[in-house]
């Protein structure tokens, strides 16, 4: 496994590539020798070094040092079910090869700017540096985040999760970073559950219902069998063209459903699949917990489970009609790979 850590001036990254080293066995890789990153026009070589080598704490010595990106990359690759961590990812033409390798995780971390800037404010003290007002502070922290073809931002948009460092103390970092678990191997692939639930979302995107956006993915044994979303059947206006008068009129949950014009998605991927092709094991996954018309539809063909990330408001009844015809249901939990919130209270500052 391969972390990589990205992010803004003191978000953290370097406080959580120390965690990962000291308490989940994993070896820091470094690259030898790193490009400045100018966020300064300043020439003083001071302002220079705070804004590269400056920003390590320069607790966690690494005994593996590449020269190049690709060397590091190359090393890991043939080690990747150890544990390794980087901080040197320059830029996209980098993370992109980084990212067509199945044992890399990219993390970024941010924080508050002011917090930031305080973070930064106290490493230069400790060195007897003259620390930067926050004004300047902030404009540094643009031009690093947003440089043109250079600015962090491209790494971290693509990042995998989000980490969110507003932590004031070590202590408590380290608490939510245990209980995050960023060296749980399963980050790295999603599950069949994840993997499918996905595929619904992406269903639900092509929606075109006034209503609300669903997807919906038939599978048996891990294979997909039809796709469906929402919407007015094909050669009528789309809905969102005005083509059901009643999802057009906003009209409440549950009124005026006989003059709704649009499938839903379960229906279109049941229609799609038909009954021959789903047989018993088929399992259903829909980004919204199913209506009671298609719950009946489902119990109908034989669908073995359901599997549904939100709920809707006859949950209740949907649920006691799966049970009666002796189908599963059950609600899909995410993992925790989105925008995570790292929050500390007292003790020594996290940087």
């Amino acid at each position: 496994m391969l972390v990589g850590l990205c992010g803004g001036i003191c978000a953290g990254k370097h406080a959580i590539a120390e965690y990962l080293i000291q308490h989940q066995g994993f070896q820091l890789l470094e690259l030898s020798s790193r490009s400045p990153h100018h966020i300064t026009d300043e020439p003083d070589d001071d302002l220079r070094l705070q804004t590269s080598d400056f920003s390590k704490t320069g607790e966690a010595q690494s005994e593996f040092v590449f020269d190049t990106a690709d060397s590091l990359l190359d090393f890991a690759t043939k080690r990747w079910q150890e544990r390794w961590v980087t901080t040197d990812i320059a830029n996209g033409e980098v993370l992109d090869r980084f990212l067509l390798r199945p044992f890399f995780l990219l993390v970024s971390v941010d924080a508050p700017v002011s917090l930031r800037w305080k973070r930064f404010s106290d490493r230069c003290r400790r060195r007897q540096l003259d620390p930067p007002d926050l004004e300047k502070f902030v404009l540094w922290n643009d031009r690093h985040l947003y440089e043109k073809d250079i600015g962090r931002v491209y790494l971290t948009d693509r990042a995998h999760m989000r980490l969110f460092n507003s932590s004031s103390s070590l202590k408590e970092l380290h608490q939510s970073l245990q209980a995050l678990d960023l060296a749980d191997e399963q980050r790295l692939r999603p599950n069949w559950d994840q993997y499918f639930m996905q595929l619904a979302s992406l269903a639900a995107q092509r929606s075109n219902c006034m209503k609300r956006r669903v997807g919906c993915v038939l599978v048996r044994e891990r294979r997909v069998i039809s796709t469906g979303y929402n919407g007015t059947p094909r050669h009528l206006t789309n809905c969102n063209e005005g083509g059901c008068p009643r999802c057009n009129r906003g009209d409440g949950g549950g009124v005026g459903l006989s003059t709704c014009l649009c499938l839903h998605a379960e229906e279109n991927a049941l229609l799609e699949a038909g009954r021959e092709r789903i047989r018993e094991g088929a399992i259903l996954y829909c980004d919204t917990c199913p209506c009671l018309t298609c719950t009946v539809k489902i119990a109908q063909v034989g669908i073995s489970e359901v599997v549904y990330s939100q709920g809707y408001n006859m949950d209740k009844d949907s649920a006691a009609i799966l049970e009666a015809a002796g189908v599963r249901l059950r609600q899909f939990s995410p993992p925790s790979n989105g925008l995570i919130y790292l929050q500390g209270s007292v003790g020594t500052a996290a940087t």
